[in-house]
């Protein structure tokens, strides 16, 4: 390695130079002849001339060492900031000007890939917003220990929201009715926070004052559409507002789905699934469930009908009256 091949920022602190500085705290001192090719462990403040031998160098303590870069640091971080306000109050007037540009130059729909960034530009929209927070929470995200990753994520931001008098309105699957996690988020949150529930729900949404959207861009949520284009926003708003008023109460007021001639409300969304021909694995996936629970509900669904096959429950479904909207 070269001097001049070894070159990074000024307050870097690079892998090579904290091996030599943990040495010199080991032993000492180290020679100078060391550091010949590490500038940057003198030049960030690791390392020292000795006083007494100018071919030696000493460690400066940690603890002083760590004060002077975080103060170096918020020095620039509070430089940074003053340039940020001189570009607003420079370029900002400039903004009323509509020269026909503009809106065709900025950006209305932005890819974000990996969970840190995705999480990065939501908690920024909420920490902007002021009025509502519209989510969709389908049941994948609480199905394993990532569902309890995200709820604590999520939490510190929605009751910031909450704080500043805001308010939350979260669909969520029937299925996550009883979830502790979903449950437990209830109990902790404090303000306008309410959730009703659907047996079919949309993919992911969290929609931020009605201005921006946030929707998955791939299946496996590690991707993410930023959406601020104003016609697709109040599409998803018109969306979510049409669910909604569809859907549920399950908090504050948790409300009790009517059972029809014996047939509960899950049974019910199962059948309008059967009746279109729908394989169990479809019905399961379709309402937040697993294979095995959909089969017992179908053949609770079979015995309440007297059903003897798949056929015959189809044809007893549509004589039952059950999905008919006048009940």
């Amino acid at each position: 390695m070269t001097r001049d091949a070894h070159t990074h920022g000024a307050e870097e602190i690079c892998e090579q130079s904290l091996s030599l500085y943990t040495r010199a705290l080991q032993e000492g001192d180290i020679p100078a002849a060391d550091a010949a090719d590490l500038p940057c462990a003198v030049n960030a403040g690791l390392l020292h001339p000795d006083l007494e031998d100018s071919h030696r160098l000493r460690p400066v303590p940690p603890a002083i060492t760590l004060h002077r870069l975080l103060r170096t640091s918020a020095e620039r971080i509070a430089d940074e900031r003053r340039r940020e306000s001189q570009l607003a109050e420079a370029l900002g007037p400039l903004m009323q000007i509509d020269n026909g540009s503009t809106a065709a130059d900025t950006p209305t729909v932005t890819a974000l890939g990996g969970t840190e960034q995705i999480n990065r530009a939501i908690s920024q929209a909420m920490a902007d917003a002021a009025r509502e927070v519209l989510c969709v929470q389908p049941n994948t995200h609480y199905s394993d220990r990532r569902g309890e990753t995200a709820q604590a994520v999520a939490f510190a931001r929605d009751q910031a929201l909450l704080d500043r008098g805001g308010r939350i309105r979260t669909l969520y699957q029937h299925t996550l009715r009883h979830v502790p996690l979903v449950l437990a988020r209830y109990e902790q949150l404090r303000g306008d926070a309410e959730a009703r529930s659907l047996d079919e729900l949309t993919d992911r949404l969290i929609m931020v004052d009605r201005t921006v959207a946030f929707i998955p861009a791939n299946p496996d949520g590690t991707a993410a559409l930023e959406i601020r284009h104003p016609a697709i926003v109040s599409y998803l708003a018109t969306t979510f507002d049409r669910l909604w008023r569809l859907a549920t109460p399950m908090y504050p007021e948790a409300v009790q789905r009517p059972t029809l001639n014996g047939i509960t409300p899950r049974q019910q969304a199962i059948a309008s699934l059967l009746i279109e021909g729908h394989t169990d694995a479809v019905i399961a996936n379709r309402l937040g469930m697993n294979i095995r629970t959909a089969r017992v509900h179908i053949a609770k669904l079979a015995a309440t009908l007297g059903s003897e096959s798949r056929a015959q429950l189809g044809y007893l479904i549509g004589q039952s009256g059950i999905l008919d909207p006048e009940g």
